[in-house]
């Protein structure tokens, strides 16, 4: 199973000017604009961090998802959450041959922790010989930085602003998660409970 960015968040979305506010970043030099490329790059890696800890997405963007078998016929969980949209679901032969499945067979059962994409009366289009199925998805809480919840967006600026205080730490601090972050993310944590013996 393998789930692939489709496209980036732009970067006029990230809160670089909120970042800066938060920093204490003095303004009205002529070398302002210096630092909001290194600003984006501590906002995405925080993002990131935050996207792969939580498994919620922040920014609305759109996903593929590829897998070789339904773990279910009839229900299959998504690997992300919120999920807006199903765009399409594609059988994929094993020599390559792409096959859109008819979206009446299908829909989105949408839910903040996990998501699913289930049969319309039936089950889940096959997935071919020694080939796979491709969901395309639109994933993400909306297209602005106002769309995200008030911890999970504080949580990204105070990680943030973390990478950016500790970017010249050789002493590894910089991979580490401040409790804080981790306080404010904790919440959105999908739990997997399962039974063994």
């Amino acid at each position: 199973m393998m789930l692939v960015e489709e496209n980036p968040v732009p970067d006029a979305v990230l809160p670089v000017a909120q970042l800066k506010e938060y920093l204490r970043l003095a303004t009205g030099f002529a070398d302002d604009a210096d630092q909001d490329g290194l600003l984006l790059r501590h906002l995405r890696a925080a993002m990131a961090a935050i996207e792969a800890r939580t498994g919620k997405i922040l920014i609305e963007r759109d996903f593929s998802w590829t897998l070789r078998a339904w773990r279910d016929p009839v229900r299959q969980l998504l690997p992300a959450a919120p999920v807006n949209a199903i765009v399409h679901v594609t059988q994929i032969a094993h020599d390559g041959v792409e096959t859109l499945t008819n979206p009446d067979g299908w829909y989105l059962v949408p839910d903040t922790a996990r998501p699913a994409l289930v049969a319309k009366g039936g089950i889940l289009p096959p997935v071919p010989p020694h080939g796979s199925v491709r969901i395309g998805l639109m994933a993400g809480f909306g297209p602005d930085w106002s769309d995200l919840p008030a911890d999970l967006s504080e949580a990204s600026l105070m990680l943030a602003a973390h990478h950016y205080d500790a970017r010249h730490d050789m002493g590894g601090a910089q991979g580490l998660v401040p409790a804080g972050v981790t306080a404010l993310i904790d919440p959105y944590r999908v739990i997997r409970l399962g039974a063994r013996a």
